[in-house]
This record gives C-alpha cells, sequence and structure tokens, in this order.
C-alpha cells in the first residue's frame, strides 16, 4: 500500500505556524513578521493558493500583495473542521484531535459531525478538544481577543471548541465583517482579532470555482480588503485548505456489490478523504488488501498505523487521537470522490468543489500580508 506523498515538502512553513508569527508581532519579538499594535487574521475559507493565482484578473487586491513564496501548507485531512482549528490552536490534527470532517467516537460507537453535529452526538466540544485556543492564550496574556463571523456560527459547538476566549461579533456580508474586525483591532490596543469569510468555500462546494458564482464570491472577497488600514494595524489573509472541482464520471460508489463493506462497521471522513472503522481490528490488514483492490486507484488505503507512522496527522498524535482515526485511512486521488453507497444521506454527492486530501490544490493556500504587516 503506497502513501500519494503530499505536494508540499515537509520543509515548508505551515498553517500552524501562524498563531506563533502572530503573537510574536504583538510581543515585539524578532520573527517573520514585524512589531505592530494590534493585528487582524482573515481567513477565507476554501480559497487554494493555486485558483487564487489562476483567478488573478478576479483579485488583484489579493495577487496583488501574493510573491511566490506566500504560500502554506495545510494540514491533513486538508478539511475545515481539522485546519481551521489548526490555525486557531497552532498544532496539527494529531494534538487537537479534529482528525476529519466526520469521526467516529470511540466512547461511544457514534459518528460525530465536528462542525454541526456536537449536540446529536452528545458531544462536549470542551472535553473533545481540550488545547488552548489562540484567543485563550491572547487573554492569558492580558489581550482582548475577538473572532468576527456569521451570527449563525455564534453558539455552535464547533465555534466552542475553536473560539473559546474571543468575544464573538457579526457581521452580514464579507466588506462588513473585514470592517468590523479592522474597527476591533484600531479600538482595542494589543488586539487579535479573528474574522471569518466562508464565501468562496460556498460556493465552490455548490456550484464549482469554474462557476461564475465561485467568480462571484472571489470578487466579493477580494474587495474586502480595504486600501486603507488603520496605522499600526497588521493585517494577515490565508485560508484553511484549498478545493478541487471532482466531476460526476469520479464519483466512485461503494455500495454493496463493492464487497468493501465486508468487515466495515462504519464508513466516516468526507468524500475526499474516508476514515473506515471495522469490526475487527484484526483484520485490518486483510480488509485493507481487498480495499487496495476494490478502489481500483482512486485512493491510498494505509492503515491507521500506516498513516500515524507516516506523520499524516502530525509528528506525534496523542492517544485520544489515534483512537478517534479508522482502522484504515483512505485519502482519494486526483480528482476522485469515494461515497458510501449504503449511507442514508447521500447529499454530498451534489457537491462540486470538494477537499480533503493531497493534491497541491487543496493543500496549498495563501500567506498574504496587508497593512503594518505590508512588506
Amino acid at each position: 500500500m503506497t502513501l500519494m506523498l503530499p505536494a508540499i515538502p515537509p520543509s515548508s512553513r505551515s498553517i500552524t505556524g501562524v498563531a506563533h508569527d502572530l503573537f510574536g508581532a504583538l510581543d515585539g519579538r524578532d520573527g517573520a513578521l514585524p512589531s505592530v499594535r494590534s493585528v487582524v487574521l482573515v481567513v477565507m475559507d476554501g480559497l487554494g493558493a493555486i485558483p487564487l493565482r489562476g483567478h488573478a484578473g478576479h483579485a488583484r487586491r489579493l495577487t496583488g500583495a501574493m510573491a511566490k513564496k506566500d504560500v502554506l501548507s495545510s494540514v491533513f485531512p486538508s478539511t475545515t473542521a481539522a485546519a481551521l482549528t489548526s490555525l486557531l490552536t497552532g498544532v496539527d490534527p494529531g494534538r487537537h484531535g479534529l482528525v476529519g470532517y466526520e469521526v467516529r467516537d470511540p466512547r461511544t460507537g457514534v459518528l460525530v459531525n465536528q462542525l454541526s453535529g456536537w449536540e446529536k452526538a452528545r458531544v462536549d466540544p470542551t472535553d473533545w478538544q481540550r488545547t488552548p485556543t489562540v484567543f485563550e492564550s491572547a487573554a492569558g496574556a492580558g489581550r482582548p481577543a475577538f473572532a468576527v463571523g456569521l451570527a449563525e456560527y455564534a453558539g455552535s459547538g464547533f465555534s466552542a471548541a475553536t473560539l473559546r476566549g474571543a468575544a464573538f461579533r457579526s457581521a452580514r456580508t464579507a466588506a462588513e465583517r473585514v470592517a468590523l474586525a479592522l474597527s476591533l483591532a484600531e479600538e482595542h490596543e494589543g488586539s487579535l482579532v479573528y474574522c471569518y469569510l466562508p464565501e468562496a468555500d460556498k460556493a465552490g462546494h455548490k456550484h464549482g470555482m469554474a462557476s461564475a458564482e465561485w467568480v462571484h464570491a472571489l470578487e466579493e472577497l477580494d474587495a474586502a480588503i480595504p486600501a486603507q488600514i488603520p496605522d499600526g494595524v497588521g493585517v494577515l489573509v490565508t485560508a484553511d485548505h484549498g478545493m478541487v472541482d471532482v466531476p460526476r464520471t469520479r464519483h466512485l460508489i461503494l455500495d454493496e456489490r463493492s464487497g468493501l463493506h465486508d468487515g466495515v462497521a462504519a464508513i466516516a471522513g468526507e468524500p475526499r478523504m474516508l476514515h473506515v472503522y471495522l469490526e475487527d481490528p484484526a483484520r485490518t490488514d486483510e480488509i485493507a488488501a481487498a480495499w487496495v483492490v476494490g478502489v481500483e486507484g482512486a485512493a491510498d488505503v494505509l492503515t491507521r498505523a500506516q498513516a500515524v507512522e507516516g506523520g499524516l496527522f502530525g509528528s506525534a498524535p496523542t492517544a485520544e487521537a489515534q483512537e478517534r482515526i479508522g482502522d484504515l485511512v483512505v485519502p482519494a486521488r486526483g480528482l476522485w470522490a469515494l461515497y458510501d453507497g449504503t449511507a442514508e444521506d447521500q447529499r454530498s454527492q451534489g457537491m462540486i468543489g470538494q477537499h480533503g486530501s493531497l493534491t497541491p490544490e487543496e493543500l496549498r493556500v495563501p500567506l498574504l500580508r496587508f497593512g503594518a504587516f505590508a512588506r
């Protein structure tokens, strides 16, 4: 079973280092960023570096600030639950424990949707994700901390897992959210302000990146970054992950005829990265071999041990996080997506833009500097 190596070398800068750099700028330490009086971290969900460069004419402000080296590597899986948590804690998924979009709770066997299914699964997000957030670290140092997003996210379980320590503020449009974040940074000396913009991710999932809707979302994001930023405020713009468009012809349906449900207790994750949980872990090698044949090159098939030892979830995953990882880890290759044909909910088959795996389009994200951070 061969592993498709990540497209970005291990020496590349990771999104896990952003928090450290921001605190260095606030503390006046020599580092990647100059000293500033307040910082704003703008996260454009799903906006990969490759499609951003490919649509430079629709994002002149963003790409105008983008040098060749202004790229970070996302984490694996390259999905919002794992990657946003890494950005906002400064550690890999193997440390904070959100190791996918949907995983099995080893204590109960219940599948937990880590973006929106906390209440349904009866999981306490503050117990499930115990790594201090950047906002808790800021508050501990006596710094004001804010999170700006859509009002619907204010009381979510995922926000409880990732935004602890921040005072939440909301605004409707991308431009209004950025303006509010800049106002908070200017008003509160020494503050850390996070601003979340999901427009590109939403448009990509529904319409694909080749669509007019996605281009419109990109133009909206580009226009949201103003030409004038308050003095002394440093602004970093990045993303949690990128995205690929998956055509219907690349949907691999794992139905009962595939034979791949033999010995399988549950399939979780998402179409670009499956967690497969087995009824009898003693059969792992046997079932993994069957999956290698069954997926016919559409994905890599690794055992949990191979994925952990290969560093996919970070260099030192906790025992607790490892228990949440599937007995098999199945990242899609190329533009493939794998669907559990026996699942009751098949709505995800309607998604065009997808992410979670190891392609450069999914892993490479921009790192852009504005305001007091501009070169």
